[in-house]
């Protein structure tokens, strides 16, 4: 079953990004017409996990709180991600939920169970925030549920009768027990990922040992419109992948997951804000090599599955830096600045450039854990810089993608460079044709001449995110620093676009007939 449909072979080139430093312009070629494949809005989605203050003081404050809250869950940040259009969000983990028992987490809240998240912090979970808390506020946010499920430390009959209590709406002992605790109708929940980082915390399987295990639990996982995703390569681990494609039969698994962080070096990540440009260089690279991550993975998924029915799904991306002084080690709070945007940028338009294969990505993770698009502190509430990139470019969500042929000058850091510009562009269901840029260059602005294959666009609108410095931040005494703007420096002339990207810039355009 492919849940988002077949994708078609895109006719032309999607990217084709030209190093070197003599190049003498950045140009593009947008060619519409030429493909029907789908930017799915899931590409767009976000994660959840028991970690830190991502649940209990950012989505979750009870409803006892004087925050304004709707069953415990915060008013202002359900108003903030519906106006982001969050359309799936993974949870409850990450390492966590593979010691997650959901069952823990039912019925009366004064009768739930407490355990010790080892994962994180080592801190008391007292399972407050639950199955019912998760999926009701789902609900709220007009998001669809996408659960992880735990084969590390849990059984095969534990994830096949949470399939049963969330989606099955017979008369059956889940059912029942679940119309106990105040739920008739189900949720039909589509969305399951059977296990995490089965590599490392998820149990320290070899892939042919968890591709056994994914067999068996997804054998008895119930349902017509079940996803399923296998938990997939841990960054270049290309072997895991070709592991997973060659003993999962097509009938089992919906998705194979990846994932990949930009991060320096897993030992000593760098600070959050205060970075100096060579940390910012390597994290750029970190977050550019998502291309051929992408491009090889999906390489190899195209040889046992060249009609494309099973998805890449990339469900934990993000920068990930040293924690904020004085916070706890376990809970990975670290502040938002305008490489986070920059990250998220080029992230987006990669994924967009490859989505007949890559749908669904979900952020790592979305308040107060690692590049959030929220930051919460007590009351107060921000949104970062992140955040308004996302916001930017929901446009592309459930658009027709439109491949882009893409020669860009490079961004030079002692004796390595990078490509300075990032293009993606799709039309909608309206006809609207948006394109989106960044400019990674720091110290260097970037003008790109755009042609189109028509000459009948007759309105351009545009709007841009970007900062006098790379640490620039929102802080909770100055949360509107970094945002979006009105962008004017574009100008249409026929079938050509030229645009003026400022250093370290984020731009939208629209472009109506």
């Amino acid at each position: 079953m492919n849940l988002f449909g077949k994708s078609a072979k895109i006719a032309s080139v999607m990217l084709l990004l030209a190093f070197g430093a003599n190049a003498q312009q950045n140009t593009a070629v947008i060619r519409a017409g030429q493909n029907k494949t789908v930017i799915s809005k899931y590409i767009y989605s976000h994660f959840a996990e028991h970690l830190g203050r991502c649940i209990y003081g950012g989505f979750y404050v009870g409803d006892t709180s004087k925050i304004p809250n709707t069953a415990g869950v915060r008013n202002d940040i359900v108003a903030a991600l519906k106006k982001m259009k969050i359309p799936s969000l993974r949870w409850p983990g990450g390492c966590f939920a593979d010691t997650y028992h959901w069952k823990d987490g039912i019925g009366p809240k004064d009768k739930r169970p407490s355990i010790v998240n080892k994962w994180w912090g080592g801190v008391t979970e007292d399972n407050s925030f639950g199955t019912h808390d998760f999926l009701n506020m789902c609900e709220l946010l007009n998001t669809d549920p996408y659960l992880a499920g735990n084969i590390g430390s849990g059984t095969v009959q534990e994830l096949a009768d949470w399939v049963q209590y969330v989606s099955s709406d017979n008369k059956n002992p889940m059912s029942n027990l679940r119309r106990e605790n105040g739920r008739d109708k189900p949720w039909d929940v589509r969305f399951w990922g059977v296990g995490n980082e089965a590599w490392g915390c998820g149990g320290n399987m070899t892939p042919e040992y968890y591709a056994n295990e994914f067999k068996k639990y997804a054998t008895f996982m119930t349902g017509d419109k079940l996803f399923r995703i296998a938990s997939g390569a841990n960054s270049a681990d290309y072997h895991w992948t070709e592991t997973l494609m060659k003993i999962i039969p097509s009938h089992l698994v919906e998705g194979v997951a990846l994932h990949h962080y930009s991060v320096i070096d897993w030992n000593k990540k760098g600070p959050a804000v205060k970075y100096t440009e060579d940390q910012y260089f390597r994290t750029m690279k970190s977050a550019l090599f998502m291309e051929e991550l992408v491009t090889k993975h999906s390489a190899i998924m195209d040889k046992y599955d060249p009609q494309k029915k099973i998805a890449l799904v990339v469900d934990e991306w993000g920068g990930w830096y040293d924690v904020e002084e004085g916070t706890n080690p376990g809970f990975l709070f670290q502040q938002n600045t305008m490489r986070d945007a920059l990250i998220a940028g080029v992230t987006l338009n990669i994924f967009n450039n490859h989505a007949d294969r890559v749908r669904m990505a979900n952020l790592a993770q979305a308040i107060n854990v690692l590049q959030a698009v929220i930051l919460t502190d007590k009351e107060k509430m921000i949104l970062t810089p992140t955040y308004h990139v996302l916001e930017m470019y929901n446009v592309h969500q459930d658009a027709t993608l439109l491949p882009v042929e893409l020669t860009t000058k490079d961004y030079v850091f002692g004796n390595e460079k990078l490509p300075a510009v990032s293009v993606s562009a799709s039309a909608d269901k309206a006809g609207v044709t948006h394109i989106t840029l960044t400019n990674i260059d720091p110290k260097n602005a970037q003008e790109i001449e755009i042609t189109l294959d028509t000459s009948a666009y007759k309105n351009l609108t545009g709007r841009i995110l970007t900062s006098k410095t790379l640490q620039d931040y929102n802080s909770f005494s100055t949360p509107d620093k970094l945002k979006s703007v009105a962008f004017k420096e574009a100008s249409l002339k026929g079938g050509k676009l030229k645009v003026k990207l400022p250093p370290i810039s984020v731009v939208v355009l629209e472009l109506k007939k």
